[in-house]
Parts: structure tokens; sequence; C-alpha cells
């Protein structure tokens, strides 16, 4: 009975993603906005640097300076006249409805709705996908984000001031890895799988070649972004989850643009994930990034130093994040993360002990046509002394999250291997096959991270489809 269930849930999901994919084409025809109404893609991707990125196959961010603002049209079409019948105009993207006062203070509007299906060989009992992070239900539909954003970009062009901001609003399953300590989960039950977050709420300032934001904000520290249309895959990394990465902090953060090609990054902080430090300590995050001149090959290598809150107590914890992108031809793209970190004692099996980790991702996408791309990847990751691993729903305190205990001292790896379907500039179907594998002991309670707790490896498949407004 539970196999046929199983089946039927596949059916019904691929069915609705045939016929919503077959239809979109034409519907996206017919809703399609005249040129003069603002491009409101999410194009101007705060979460990621300015240069093109290889998580994000055709819909990388352009750079700040390049993007047009609603009173640029003019500007943009000077120069040659084009013969529109002999060259078309590539076609744009259904975007929302801009309200003239958003227009006025060059401000946009957009979002996107994410939702998708993951399937687990080992058919837990629990139905959790063990230590894998947004997509962790077993065979249960997710509305993983309803995302709406309005982003307002600073442009000086390297001369005089300018003011801008950025606000993100999202409802989903999603919510659960995002909420941040003393915001969300004041206002979210823990006994829902379905909540509401703010990712980024902030306000910038720029002068010359400074920027600098106040508020909160996604640290930008990963290969992986929190944003759905930011990355190839459905599934995250673990590198990329709250086990590893600050994600998204409170504070104060300033960009300084050193010449054409470097930019250096250093601000304050309240720590990961949180909006309120319990210990009311400051974290600092910085360090340089760099772009080669054609904006084809990137390197950011930022660090990220304070007390912070872990399994063991509040102690000071230091990381280092180096994240590479290149693109080798303009088909292929590859990007790598580096990560290496250490807790002062915040060993979980060796109390008092320091704690350490390490890891690596790679990644390697390829645009086989227009429509469909291929991407491949591979993390290794160390949790040396079993502090940084374990499940959701320890800090919920509920069972809508995974529940394995820390202590996991093993190697943690996987292999990704999915592809990217757009029937159009709106939709994009990504479906995914994942192997996850931990090399190591059971953590101090007989635990192993898979299956029912008794298991070192397990095979999901997943898909979703993203529809962006």
């Amino acid at each position: 009975m539970r196999v046929s269930n199983r089946v039927a849930r596949i059916a019904a999901f691929l069915t609705v993603v045939f016929v919503a994919t077959t239809g979109s084409a034409r519907a996206a025809d017919a809703l399609r906005q005249p040129d003069s109404v603002a491009r409101t893609s999410y194009e101007n991707d705060e979460y990621s640097d300015t240069a093109d990125s290889p998580t994000q196959d055709g819909a990388a961010a352009a750079p700040a300076a390049e993007q047009p603002s609603v009173n640029s049209t003019q500007k943009l079409t000077e120069g040659p006249v084009i013969d529109n019948a002999a060259t078309p105009a590539p076609p744009k993207p259904w975007q929302l409805p801009q309200p003239c006062f958003l227009q006025r203070h060059k401000i946009v509007m957009g979002g996107w709705i994410e939702q998708g299906i993951t399937f687990n060989n080992l058919n837990p009992d629990d139905g959790f996908n063990g230590p894998i992070t947004t997509n962790d239900l077993d065979g249960q539909y997710q509305l993983n984000q309803a995302w709406l954003y309005f982003d307002r970009q600073t442009n000086t062009n390297g001369h005089g001031w300018d003011f801008g901001g950025h606000i993100d609003l999202m409802y989903g399953t999603d919510w659960r890895f995002g909420q941040c300590f003393g915001l969300e989960n004041r206002i979210d039950s823990p006994n829902s799988f379905y909540g509401l977050i703010l990712p980024q709420f902030y306000a910038e300032a720029a002068v010359n070649h400074l920027k600098v934001k106040l508020g909160h904000f996604a640290t930008n520290t990963s290969l992986e972004k929190v944003p759905a249309v930011a990355n190839f895959f459905y599934s995250h990394s673990y590198l990329m989850a709250g086990y590893f990465d600050p994600l998204l902090v409170t504070g104060l953060q300033a960009e300084y643009a050193v010449g054409d090609n470097w930019t250096a990054v250093g601000g304050f902080n309240r720590g990961g994930l949180e909006f309120e430090d319990p210990g009311n300590n400051w974290n600092f995050l910085g360090g340089l990034r760099w772009a080669s001149d054609d904006k084809r090959r990137n390197l950011s290598l930022l660090c990220d130093s304070g007390r912070q809150l872990g399994f063991t107590g509040l102690h000071e914890r230091n990381q280092v994040f180096i994240v590479y992108t290149s693109d080798l031809n303009k088909k292929l793209q590859y990007g790598a993360q580096y990560n290496i970190g250490q807790e002062s004692n915040g060993s979980f099996v060796t109390p008092g002990q320091n704690a350490n980790w390490y890891g690596t991702e790679q990644l390697l996408t390829y645009k086989l046509n227009q429509k469909w791309s291929a991407g491949l990847r591979y993390e290794w990751v160390r949790d040396e002394d079993g502090s940084r691993i374990a499940g959701i729903g320890n800090l919920l305190g509920t069972n809508r999250g995974w529940r394995g205990l820390p202590g996991f001292t093993g190697s943690f790896q996987d292999v990704s291997l999915g592809l990217n379907y757009r029937p159009n500039m709106n939709w994009v179907v990504r479906p995914e096959v994942r192997w996850d594998m931990y090399d190591g002991p059971a953590n101090p309670f007989g635990q192993l991270p898979f299956g029912d707790f008794d298991r070192s490896s397990q095979f999901t498949f997943a898909c979703d489809l993203i529809v962006t407004f």
C-alpha cells in the first residue's frame, strides 16, 4: 500500500509539471507586459556577487553599475537604428505590473514560487531525508518558497551619493532553515511545516566607491544561495546549509571598490541566523572579492569570527570561506567552494576540546541548448568533532524536522546529477538524483544519519518547479 501511494504521488506530481510546462509558453505570451514596464526578474540578486555565477544558468545577476533604472530607457536606446523586423528582439519574461509609486522611486518588485517533491529509497519511518535540508520531506509535496522582494539599487558610478535598500518576504517550508533567533521564532509556530520569514531587510547608502548596508542581510559566503532562483539544484549542499554557513546576519556591512577588479568587504553582525545575540556579542565578517576584467572569473575570500552559540555553549568560532567561479566557455561553467572552521571548546564528543571542520564543493554546469542544461555536483565535508551536523527538529523542539542528534565525527559525501528545463523565460523544472554517504561511527546516541538512524547512505530523487514573476 505504501509503495502504491508513492507511485501515485510521483505520477500526480509529474502530471502537474507536464501540464504546467506544456501550457506555460502560451500563458506567458498572453500575460506578457509592454516593454514600457520595468524589468523585474531577479537579476538584481542581492544574495550573490554581481558577476555571473555558475549556480544559475542563464539568470545571473548583472553588475549593479550596468542595471537599467526605470528612467534610463531613453539612454539605453540611443545609437544606431536596428531593423527589428530583420532582427527580432529576444523574448522577455513576464513581470508583475510595477505601481507608479515604485517606478518613481526606482524600486523594483518581483518574486517567484518554488514547489517540489523528494523521494527517498529508504522510506524512513520519520518521513525525513536525514541531514538534507530544505527538500527534507520524503514523498510529501513542499511549497518551499513563495517569495516577494522589493529592491532599490544604489548606483553612483564612482561619484556622488545614492540611497537604496532591499526587503524580502518568504512563506513556505524553507522557513525552518532560515529562521533567526529573536525574529521569526517570535512569529512562527515550531509545530508547523509552513511559516513566514524576512530573509533580508536593510537600508543602503553609497558614496563614490563605498557602499554601506545596515539591517538584516545575506552573508554571500557560499557558492549556493538562499533564493531558489540562484541555484542550479533543488537540493542544497551541506556547506551552504546552516550547518556551516552563517547565511543571514543582522548588523552593518561595508564594501569598497578598489579599482575595477577588487572589492574590500568588512562589517559587524550579531552572528549567523541571530537577530538577537543571547550573549550580546558582535561578530566580524570581512575579506576580499576579485573579478577578472571580463567578469567571467570571480574569487571570494571571507572570514567570519566571533563568539557564537553552539551545541556545547557560547564559544569563539572562526571560519574561512573561499569561493571561485569561472565561465570556462559559453556553455560550460565551473564553481568551487572551500571551508575550514574551528570553535574553541566546541567538541561535542570530547568536552573541553576544540571542534574542527572543513570541506569542499565542486560544481559543473553545461548548457545543452536554449531550454536544457545539465549539472554535476560533488561535495565532501568532515565534521571532525561532531559539532556541526544535527537535525533542525532539535532547534524547533518538535517533530517538524529531522531529529538527528549531534556527534557525527566522520565524513559526509554527496553526488548530485541534475537537469534544468526552461520551457519559457518564467519557468524552470529541476529534476535531480542524489547519493549521500557517511563514513564514520555512529554518534554517542547510537544513531547513523540516514534511514531510521541505521544507515550510512541513501539515494533520493527530487524535482521542483520554479515560476518567476
